[in-house]
C-alpha cells in the first residue's frame, strides 16, 4: 500500500533526522528550508527539494514543520508562500516547533478556516533525541487529527495527547520550567558545596542517591564535573523558551516567580557569550556571582 507524501519544513539539527526517519519509514518526502545546505542533505536521502512552504505542500496528504520560534512558525504557514498557501484541504498539518501557546492557537484558527486540521507536537529530548527517534512528543488539537497524525509521530518518538489546541505547547512550557529550574537547582548546590571546600563529586553522588536525584543531574552532572558545556541543548534555545513562559504566563494570568528568576539567570548567560553552551552552563552565571569557581575533575583528582 503506497504512504501518503509529506511535506517537511524545517531541516535543522531536530529536522534533518526527523524527515530522515519519515523517508526511512517510505513515505515519500516533499522537503523546504531556508538553509540550502540542510534542503540538499534531505534530498540525498531521497526528498523532493522544493522552493518554498507552500510548493512543498501541494499535493502533500500531511505537512510536519519543525522552525525555531513563533514568527517562522507565522511565516511558515501564513506568508504569501507559506503552507496554507499551497495546502490542499483536508490536509493534516502538524507544527513541531517550540513556540507560543497563543502563537499556535492562532495559526490553527487560520487552518480550520482553510478546511485543514492543524496539531502543535512540540517535542522534547533534544539533537540526540531526535536522531534516535526517541523524541517526547507533546500533542494539542482536536482527537481525530491526534489519530491521524499517531502513525507518522510514532516513527519519530512517543506521542501524549495534551488536549485542545495549544495544550502541547503549554505542557512542552511546563517541562521547560521543570528542567530549567532542575539546572539551577543543580548549579547552586555545586557552587555552595565548593565555596564551602566540598568536592563537587561527593555533592553529585550524594544528590544522585537521595530524594534531590533528578533527571537532569544524571544527565548532566558528570559532564558539569568535567567543565564540558559541549551543547546537547543550547542555552539561547531554553532561553527562547522562557521567553515564551513568560508570554503564556501573561497571556493565562499565571504568577511565576521562579520562572522569572530563570529568565534573568538565561539572560546573563547570554549577555557574557554563553549563548551556544549547553543549558547546563547556567552555573557559570551561579559561579560569576559568587566569585567562585568550580575545580574540573582534573583538578580534584589525587
Amino acid at each position: 500500500m503506497t504512504k501518503q507524501t509529506i511535506a517537511f519544513i524545517g531541516l535543522g539539527i531536530m529536522g534533518g533526522p526527523m524527515a530522515g526517519h519519515l523517508l526511512a519509514a517510505g513515505y515519500p518526502l516533499r522537503a523546504y528550508d531556508l538553509n540550502h545546505a540542510s534542503l540538499e542533505r534531505v534530498a540525498a536521502q531521497g526528498a523532493t527539494a522544493c522552493g518554498s512552504a507552500a510548493e512543498a505542500a501541494q499535493g502533500a496528504g500531511a505537512v510536519i514543520s519543525m522552525v525555531p520560534d513563533s514568527p517562522d512558525v507565522r511565516a511558515v504557514y501564513l506568508g504569501e508562500a507559506g503552507v496554507l498557501a499551497g495546502v490542499a484541504a483536508g490536509t493534516l498539518l502538524i507544527d513541531m516547533s517550540t513556540i507560543s501557546p497563543v502563537t499556535a492557537q492562532e495559526v490553527a484558527v487560520k487552518a480550520q478556516e482553510a478546511g485543514c486540521a492543524m496539531l502543535d507536537a512540540p517535542v522534547s529530548g533534544g539533537e540526540v533525541g531526535a536522531r534516535e527517534a526517541r523524541l517526547s512528543i507533546m500533542v494539542g488539537g482536536e482527537m481525530s487529527a491526534y489519530e491521524r497524525a499517531v502513525p507518522l509521530l510514532s516513527h519519530l518518538g512517543k506521542t501524549t495527547y495534551c488536549g485542545a489546541s495549544g495544550s502541547g505547547q503549554v505542557v512542552k512550557a511546563c517541562n521547560q520550567i521543570q528542567v530549567a529550574l532542575n539546572l539551577i537547582g543543580m548549579a547552586e548546590a555545586l557552587v555552595l558545596g565548593a565555596k564551602a571546600g566540598v568536592d563537587p563529586a561527593i555533592v553529585v553522588q550524594v544528590l544522585s542517591g537521595g530524594y534531590a536525584q533528578t533527571r537532569v543531574m544524571d544527565v548532566r552532572g558528570s559532564k558539569v564535573l568535567q567543565g564540558d558545556y559541549t551543547p546537547g541543548f543550547r542555552s539561547r534555545f531554553h532561553y527562547k523558551d522562557l521567553n515564551i513562559i513568560r508570554e503564556a504566563a501573561r497571556a493565562y494570568g499565571a504568577s511565576l516567580p521562579a520562572s522569572a528568576l530563570a529568565h534573568e539567570l538565561y539572560s546573563a548567560m547570554q549577555s557574557n557569550g554563553w549563548d551556544e553552551l549547553d543549558h547546563s552552563a547556567v552555573v557559570k552565571v551561579i559561579e560569576l556571582l559568587s566569585n567562585a569557581q568550580l575545580p574540573t575533575a582534573d583538578e580534584t583528582t589525587p
